[in-house]
């Protein structure tokens, strides 16, 4: 291949994947605004029509800003590669730095700290503006900033020996760099999980011990009757920063952990929390977060092998607007532009995930009763303002849970046959 033939490869697939975003997000828009003045049946007896009408507006809202992300990312992607950017950057770190791991590491900070500055004003403006209008967001600028000083502290602390030592691995040893450097990723993803919930987790947010005795004894009941393991069950203060309500599982082995939203707590009954926590353990019992975790390594290995074939391909960087060619700007490239070429299948991802949903959602109506985890989902929708009323082909592309009419339906069929 050569450099102008990937260079026209490049800029059909951005403007193909492009068009189809932006496509389906107007049909998002049109959508859930044409069935915004009706609650749809399923849900009419629990929730009213001025909840529906605010979570329509809420969706048309986060799609609207969307619709600007999608054309600034894209044109971001062209300025970093076709319009120059990269290879400036790589011309001053070369200047600046001594030797070419520096020199490397450098330019690909230098890329990540900028794009991060150029998208905060989207996310300054759905926090404080979007989340602020629809009552959801909690954060103050206070907060805000310290939480980004927090993440640059900690990016630095993890992510740049983590670079160095893959761009070492990739100049150091040989054509089989990349198995190595998957060998490593590997190791550094599971250490992740073990010491998130002790180490990291903490830094942004305060846990403690769930207190109410009669939750905690349900909870534990539940929690052995499915054989399931846990070091602690944990309130987190996600009041602070949202309305939004959630629970999860954390850590990995012997670390895990189960964490409830205080907003969570304070909004379902005792039945709707174990619905929601037998629903989580189905994703454990039904090893989803193994396979979650095999996959994602496989897929690892497989774009490490690929970027092996790249890196000492001249036309791969050409085609990308950079003269230099070295691993840092070869490894920074085709992370930047991969999305680009993988953005088709959105769908078979989505629809492996909302598989897993269902799973989980059939092992919680083995576990509890499949209608408290009706009402604790409508109340979820409710709280967070879920639309109801999703385009199927959107939901195909991005929705990892599957629309809520048709995983309300799939419950409510499995409690009529338990």
């Amino acid at each position: 291949m050569t450099a102008s033939q990937f260079t026209a490869l490049f800029i059909s697939a951005l403007f193909t994947n492009g068009i189809i975003k932006l496509w389906l997000a107007y049909r998002q828009l049109d959508h859930v605004a044409e069935r915004r003045t009706e609650v749809p049946a399923p849900f009419r007896e629990k929730i009213d029509l001025a909840a529906h009408q605010k979570a329509a507006d809420y969706t048309r809202a986060q799609l609207q800003l969307g619709i600007f992300n999608i054309i600034f990312d894209a044109v971001l992607l062209l300025v970093f590669t076709l319009g120059g950017g990269i290879q400036w950057l790589s011309n001053w770190s070369d200047a600046t730095f001594g030797g070419p791991l520096v020199q490397g590491a450098a330019v690909i900070v230098a890329v990540l700290l900028l794009q991060s500055v150029l998208e905060s004003p989207f996310d300054l403006y759905r926090t404080f503006n979007l989340e602020a209008r629809f009552g959801f967001n909690k954060m103050t600028l206070k907060l805000y900033l310290i939480d980004t000083v927090k993440g640059l502290a900690l990016g630095a602390a993890l992510g740049l020996p983590l670079l160095l030592g893959v761009l070492w691995l990739m100049s150091a040893m040989g054509d089989l760099w990349w198995l190595y450097v998957w060998g490593v990723w590997v190791t550094f993803n599971l250490l992740l999980l073990f010491i998130y919930p002790t180490y990291i987790a903490p830094l942004f947010n305060d846990f403690e011990p769930l207190k109410d005795e009669a939750q905690k004894s349900r909870i534990e009941a539940l929690l052995n009757k499915c054989g399931f393991a846990a070091s602690g069950l944990f309130v987190m203060d996600g009041s602070k920063r949202s309305t939004h309500g959630n629970a999860y599982f954390t850590g990995f082995g012997k670390t895990k952990r189960i964490v409830f939203f205080d907003t969570l707590l304070q909004r379902l009954t005792p039945n709707e929390v174990d619905a929601v926590l037998a629903h989580e353990l189905g994703h454990f019992k039904k090893r989803h977060v193994l396979k979650r975790i095999a996959y994602t390594f496989a897929l690892s290995l497989g774009f490490l092998w690929l970027l092996a074939q790249l890196l000492h391909a001249p036309w791969f960087f050409q085609g990308l607007g950079v003269t230099s060619q070295s691993t840092a700007l070869a490894l920074l490239l085709f992370f930047m532009v991969l999305p680009v070429f993988t953005f088709l299948l959105h769908p078979i991802a989505s629809a492996y995930s909302r598989k897993h949903e269902f799973e989980a959602d059939e092992y919680a109506a083995q576990q509890t009763d499949a209608n408290e985890l009706v009402n604790a989902l409508v109340k979820l929708y409710q709280d967070n303002a879920k639309t109801l009323t999703p385009d199927p082909l959107y939901a195909t592309f991005y929705e990892s849970h599957p629309p809520a009419p048709i995983r309300i339906a799939h419950l409510q069929k499995l409690g009529e046959h338990k």
